[in-house]
């Protein structure tokens, strides 16, 4: 889904008659229209029919909801899918720093709605677009298995823990070794679906095939970031991409007085963070070109995190110049002014 960034492209030109914000939850929808129209729908099929034939009444609408866990996405597809309404999908951080602009101390679903029908009056709007549906399920594969390797690791320490000390019974021993070995199938089934839907969409076989043959991208990485990239929507600016990934330079300085080290606003998806880690890590000491950009942020005195954090993002440039020109991958290019160490 759409985390964490905020467009760069030019708002819709075409005029809307209402405003609308739509707070969503698990169960319930939320709705407010302006100036003081307000209703609950649930978050189902049918209620996403019975809200955009409620919308229809009104006209040519503009809604803004919340991109809250999962919940959104079903209505996000409805919505887009429907004559009349155009949807824009906010960060909720972006939704909430923007209701504190209106002053508003109490946090309600009415009041988050009416906050969201006020950011489809005021601000620049930008509609969102369904990623296709092999992007979406691909996007849904991923995450589901970089959960499971999560979990996994922690099934390691228990094991690890229960192994360290004579008093853990057998039986529990082997309890966690079978759950760890079940856990180990379960991810490598997962992987395979992954690798057999991206080699049945055209767009998707290629771009991973321009992703393997990167340095420090092997099967595995390549799943998960593309993955996260596959479903954004076409058109953006590599800005925008780093944008989303929350990699962007967050700066905090203020007149004399304060001057605070810059870091990431981590902003976007902790998801596209973490899959750019490993490549990034094993890039900084395979490749010739990132390993000296890399050494060249060590000899200005950056910290390795610091260093490790802008080869992941050189490395995101890199994906989306490949994209783009559908050519492989040449850090020559990307770094003509270094030169490879050994």
């Amino acid at each position: 889904m759409i985390k964490s960034f905020t467009p760069e492209r030019e708002p819709c030109s075409r005029e809307a008659n209402i405003f609308c914000g739509i707070d969503v939850g698990a169960e319930t929808l939320v709705v407010a229209v302006q100036p003081d129209q307000h209703r609950e729908f649930p978050n189902s099929s049918c209620g996403h029919r019975q809200l955009i034939a409620w919308l229809g009444k009104f006209g040519f609408t503009r809604v803004t909801l919340e991109a809250t866990g999962i919940y959104w996405l079903d209505l996000g597809l409805a919505l887009d899918a429907a004559a009349g309404i155009e949807c824009a999908v906010l960060n909720p951080k972006s939704a909430h720093n923007f209701a504190k602009t209106l002053g508003r101390r109490s946090k309600t679903d009415k009041l988050d709605a009416q906050s969201l029908a006020e950011y489809s009056r005021r601000m620049g709007f930008i509609a969102w677009r369904r990623p296709s549906v092999e992007a979406l399920q691909l996007r849904s594969l991923s995450r589901h298995i970089e959960s499971l390797t999560i979990e996994r690791v922690r099934d390691s320490n228990r094991l690890h823990a229960a192994e360290a000390t004579a008093s853990t019974p057998r039986c529990v021993l082997q309890d966690l070794r079978r759950s760890l070995k079940a856990m180990e199938k379960r991810i490598r089934d997962l992987r395979s679906a992954a690798v057999q839907l991206i080699r049945t969409h055209e767009v998707l076989r290629q771009q991973f095939q321009l992703l393997i043959a990167m340095p420090g991208i092997a099967d595995i990485s390549a799943v998960h970031l593309l993955g996260e990239l596959a479903a954004l929507p076409s058109g953006l600016s590599v800005r925008e991409w780093v944008a989303y990934s929350g990699l962007d330079p967050a700066h905090q300085v203020s007149g004399t007085s304060v001057h605070k080290p810059s870091r990431i606003s981590r902003s976007g998806s902790r998801h596209l963070r973490r899959a750019l880690y490993m490549p990034a890590l094993v890039a900084s000491r395979r490749d010739p070109h990132l390993k000296a950009f890399y050494q060249a942020l060590l000899s200005r005195h950056k910290a390795k995190l610091h260093a490790l954090i802008a080869v992941a993002r050189k490395i995101l440039h890199a994906i989306y110049g490949i994209f783009k020109h559908q050519t492989p991958y040449n850090g020559a290019l990307l770094f003509p002014n270094l030169t490879p160490t050994d």
